[in-house]
């Protein structure tokens, strides 16, 4: 048994050697030529051969072949950092899907960390976001399964289905003592990509909630109805990045080039790659993805340069992260709020046979400036401290093999960066037992109980709070 034991083993050990050296081969074609074919790490090779023939022969229950080749795959990419992942044909066909803003399911931003699913954010006008599912919430228990040794793509497949079919969350949250158990009904998430109203004569309010394809066209349509709508000129905008888990890089780029001037230079990206190293600029070739027109062309001269005001906190990721950094670099907007989340790393696409793929970290994003926003995120210029539960949020930073900031960047002393206070406004207080408390849906963005857009509106004004006051004559 053991002989053929070895047998089997070598036999795999070549044509796993055999894979493996094409691979190689096809890499460095695509490369410098003068770089250096690397060894084939043989005894690494040897070890995941003895392991696969071992399962084959041993384990309590025959496996199949393709099912352990998958798994091999899958470990070797999350074992890499938080967003590198194998897509099967269902996780492939899902991303696309959710590019496009229209998917069955509940509506959360979900990592992985520690063999558990992790909500980076609720989706608004969703039902997790209605029921009180909060960031950094623990999924534990999905109906009867538990979490721990699930993928992030089954977990996913468990939580989507069929529209108005229940699913029980169990989560675990910081500072509860027991688990939160959320019955939720599935729902077909059409994501509302941008929303936008006339605060008030000449004040505009613009939110964006997921960057898609149709992000920027949609932008655009937003943009020239307020103007038009506005009795009076345009005197401030309010752009709303908070809790936007980010999505298509070109979509970020078309948001920014709406309010840059033409060719500024909105990111750019470092890696490994000659294809990983790109420079995007506020230019229709890099945010237009057919051959229709230039939606921006026709925006009002005057979006270019009326007051704005960005607003971002820790749910504001990856691509929110490179609208916020450029308006800042550029000094075209003033961003207030909380850190932002810190997803400053691309993955690209690329995809296999059998209609599968892998998502693979290829680069990190650099704001105009040179700024790497991995780790660290966006320092905004005005600080919320009214902000309540920032500190407790889970970023970039507390996922398990993130990516490092291998820029020395040095983040604004407390002291110089302005801070807006709480305003004086009463807001409605829940009332009822504990469990009740607990499923109040987050308070929606945009509306009269927005304290952060309230202190917007008075920057935009001019109407300096004294705490304000007070840090600016301390930066001087």
């Amino acid at each position: 048994m053991r002989n053929k034991m070895q047998q089997f083993g070598l036999i795999l050990f070549g044509a796993v050697a055999g894979v493996m050296l094409s691979l190689n081969f096809s890499a460095v074609a695509n490369k410098d030529t003068r770089e250096v074919l690397r060894p084939l790490p043989v005894e690494e090779l040897r070890a995941f051969t003895e392991v696969f023939g071992r399962i084959k022969s041993d384990y309590v229950e025959s496996v199949e072949d393709k099912k352990l080749i998958t798994e091999a795959i899958n470990g070797m990419l999350t074992g890499l950092d938080p967003h590198s992942a194998y897509l099967d044909m269902d996780a492939y066909k899902e991303l696309q899907i959710g590019t496009q803003g229209e998917f069955g399911g509940l509506g959360i931003e979900v990592s992985m960390e520690d063999g558990f699913v992790k909500v980076i954010s609720p989706i608004e006008d969703t039902p997790a976001f209605r029921a009180g599912i909060k960031t950094g919430d623990l999924i534990i228990k999905l109906d009867d399964t538990a979490v721990k040794g699930l993928s992030l793509s089954d977990a996913i497949k468990r939580m989507r289905g069929k529209p108005n079919t229940p699913i029980t969350i169990t989560v675990a949250r910081k500072d509860e003592t027991k688990p939160l158990i959320f019955t939720l009904v599935r729902a077909i998430i059409k994501i509302q990509s941008v929303k936008s109203k006339l605060i008030e004569p000449g004040y505009a309010f613009i939110r964006i909630t997921q960057f898609q394809e149709q992000t920027g066209e949609n932008l655009a349509k937003a943009i020239d109805k307020l103007f038009k709508e506005s009795p009076v000129p345009m005197k401030g905008l309010v752009l709303d990045l908070r809790n936007d888990p980010g999505g298509l890089l070109n979509g970020a780029v078309a948001v920014s080039a709406a309010f840059l001037p033409a060719n500024s230079l909105v990111v750019y990206t470092d890696g490994r790659t000659d294809d990983a190293k790109m420079k995007l600029r506020a230019s229709p070739e890099f945010y237009l993805r057919d051959s229709k027109g230039d939606y921006l062309k026709g925006l009002p001269p005057e979006i270019k340069t009326v007051p704005m005001v960005t607003l971002v906190n820790g749910g504001s990721a990856s691509a929110s992260e490179i609208v916020a950094g450029a308006l800042q670099d550029h000094k075209r907007s003033v961003v207030m709020g909380t850190q932002t989340f810190g997803k400053g790393s691309v993955q690209t696409i690329l995809p296999l046979g059998n209609n599968t793929a892998i998502k693979l970290t290829t680069a990190r994003y650099y704001t105009p400036n040179g700024q790497s926003i991995q780790a660290k995120g966006i320092t905004p210029d005005i600080i919320d401290a009214s902000a309540k539960d920032e500190s407790a949020r889970l970023r970039e930073s507390d996922l398990e093999r993130h990516l490092s900031n291998e820029k020395t960047d040095k983040v604004k002393p407390a002291d110089v960066v302005k801070t807006v206070p709480k305003p004086a406004i009463k807001t409605p207080k829940s009332e009822g037992d504990d469990s009740n408390k607990k499923s109040v849906p987050p308070m929606e963005f945009g509306s009269g109980n927005d304290l952060l857009l309230i202190q917007a509106m008075n920057h935009l004004k001019g109407i300096v709070p004294e705490l304000e006051k007070k840090s600016v004559e301390t930066s001087n």
